[in-house]
């Protein structure tokens, strides 16, 4: 699974797009010092998202949504067009 899947997976999940819930983790005090095992547990709590899917979501609260060119262009399962996330939401990815 793509990163950008994870993230797409989360929205399917939740019905709010990343950038979201990025906005209500930042509610409930919730940012890049923040401990994974803390947002993962309230994503669980509160929105039923797996570890896997949470971890995905926390990589962005912590780091933004570039992520590494390691699979961009590959041919793998992890593939990712981009190394920057779309947070708005699969219906405002751009092309």
């Amino acid at each position: 699974m793509s990163f950008q899947a994870y993230l797409d997976a989360i929205e399917t999940k939740t019905g709010r797009t990343p950038r979201e819930l990025l906005d209500l983790a930042a509610d409930r005090g919730f940012g890049p010092t923040s401990k994974a095992g803390d947002v993962v547990a309230w994503l669980a709590d509160e929105h039923g998202i797996g570890r896997g899917h949470a971890m995905a979501f926390f990589s962005v609260l912590k780091n933004g949504p570039a992520i590494s060119d390691k699979h961009v262009g590959s041919t793998g399962s992890h593939r990712d067009e981009s190394t920057v996330l779309h947070l708005d939401g699969k219906a405002n990815r751009p092309g």
